[in-house]
């Protein structure tokens, strides 16, 4: 019997190779050090502990608040939040995503009325062969898992040509802000 790393078990005189192992290896240098560093802009340091690296769990450092505010009251962090929701890039963004969502829903809602009233007031339509056993109501009912396929790779592709960037920009701007409050009042 093989193993996944494609030699035979007890072959070699070691011990078997674990996951964990064979992900230290894959994993770069920058990685496997003490003190990883995350360039990743979602990862959430209240998830610390899933899957770094042995060695890693301790306490990460305190941040450094993102900006001083000299000579300005502290701000609640509600405020940050409403800050931001007035602003102008979030109401970009709360467009872009509005301009493609509501269309889309009310096309795809169309679409599906538009089969489930003509299946049920126009059998005769919908009984109406194609082609040999397939007939209109088939190739409909097919054409609603297609549609629905087909909106959410449009979805996605919205989202990650129009509104990623932008919301990501406003996340790092949002969590500046509130660092900057909970940084200036303690």
């Amino acid at each position: 019997m093989q193993s996944s790393n494609e030699r035979p078990r007890g072959a070699g005189g070691g011990r078997e190779s674990t996951v964990g192992d064979r992900a230290a290896r894959d994993r770069g240098p920058a990685e496997t050090s003490a003190s990883p560093a995350y360039d990743d802009p979602w990862y959430d340091a209240l998830a610390s502990g899933w899957a770094e690296p042995a060695g890693a769990a301790a306490p990460a450092p305190a941040v450094p608040p993102a900006r001083a505010e000299t000579g300005a009251e502290p701000r609640a962090t509600a405020d940050v939040y409403l800050e931001v929701q007035r602003s102008a890039a979030f109401r970009e963004v709360r467009g872009r995503y509005r301009r493609f969502v509501v269309p889309a829903v009310a096309a795809f809602f169309v679409w599906y009325v538009v089969y489930v009233v003509a299946a049920t007031t126009a059998p005769g339509l919908m009984a109406r062969p194609v082609t040999g056993a397939v007939n209109v109501a088939m190739v409909a009912g097919l054409g609603q898992f297609l549609t629905t396929f087909l909106l959410t790779w449009a979805y996605a592709r919205h989202a990650r040509l129009r509104r990623d960037r932008a919301a990501l920009e406003l996340r790092w701007d949002t969590q500046e802000l509130a660092r900057g409050v909970r940084g200036g009042a303690s």
